[in-house]
């Protein structure tokens, strides 16, 4: 086997990888709790966009940042381009159907088991099928074993986010929340990776794809930037606790408009005589 090294960048890529996985999870957080807040066509919008964050830039981001941190030895490394723009669109959408089945199922057991094990086995395709995107002049074979716990990883891991996006409310809880998750993607990946045997070909032949730099840096920046635009919109947004007090205050009002209206009805108002005014005779 090949010399294979995920670290090239030392612990840049792992550090920015884990920053990025805890950012896209926090903000998926904060998006889903307002999706609980809200109703109709507005709590599908904010359940897409914690789709696109978590999926998006706390998993697919986080994973090729890391990637940028891999290489093998006597081989270029390149990427499919429709295969890897698919596993970004793999992760968005399993991660969303995970939010949608817990949030409608309203928080029951079955929906949040459901959830979790069909976002994980997703998560995981999600990452195997960004390696199969590597193009290398070499044969590759994967572990069972990590393979196996990887899968098992991802699936606990995904059961945990859900289970998160129903529970915690307050931003101090969160972050910690997020700071779990980031761990939980970041050893899913590496489970992931260390399951990955390479054997260069004696000889190396030309490699099809793009380059790492100029393909996969501008995706990720237009979806980090798709991150922050939802963060900007978050920030803006009445959250939970507001949305909860413009709903008493909204229930007040009207009970008084109907308390005031059984009183007209019950106490009915007298009707206003019209006095008569006298009728003055003429002079003569």
């Amino acid at each position: 086997m090949s010399v294979v090294n995920h670290f090239t960048q030392g612990p840049l890529t792992p550090a920015l990888a884990y920053l990025m996985s805890c950012i896209g999870s926090m903000l998926g957080l904060r998006l889903t709790a307002q999706a609980h807040a809200s109703r109709g066509a507005s709590r599908m919008r904010w359940l897409i966009g914690g789709a696109i964050s978590i999926g998006g830039t706390g998993i697919w981001v986080m994973h090729f940042i890391a990637m940028m941190g891999f290489a093998v030895d006597g081989t270029p490394i390149k990427y499919d381009v429709p295969l890897t723009a698919a596993s970004a669109a793999v992760a968005i959408v399993v991660v969303g159907t995970g939010l949608f089945l817990v949030s409608y199922g309203k928080g029951r057991v079955p929906a949040l088991l459901g959830g979790g094990v069909l976002t994980g086995l997703g998560v995981a395709s999600m990452h195997y099928l960004g390696m199969y995107a590597m193009n290398m002049s070499a044969h590759v074979a994967y572990d069972r074993l990590y393979v196996a716990l990887s899968v098992v990883i991802a699936i606990v891991a995904a059961t945990a986010a859900l289970w998160f996006t129903l529970r915690v409310k307050k931003t101090i809880w969160i972050t910690g929340a997020a700071l779990v998750m980031g761990v939980a993607v970041s050893g899913m990946h590496y489970t992931g990776m260390a399951a990955m045997m390479v054997t260069v070909d004696p000889e190396p032949g030309v490699v099809a794809g793009a380059d790492a730099l100029d393909f996969l840096v501008p995706l990720m920046t237009v979806i980090s930037l798709i991150t922050l635009t939802m963060l900007l919109m978050v920030i803006l947004s009445p959250s939970e606790q507001e949305l909860h007090e413009d709903a008493e205050l909204v229930a007040r009002l009207e009970m008084r408009r109907r308390a005031t209206e059984e009183q007209q009805l019950t106490y009915p108002a007298p009707p206003v005589q019209q006095q008569r005014m006298p009728v003055r005779g003429r002079r003569r």
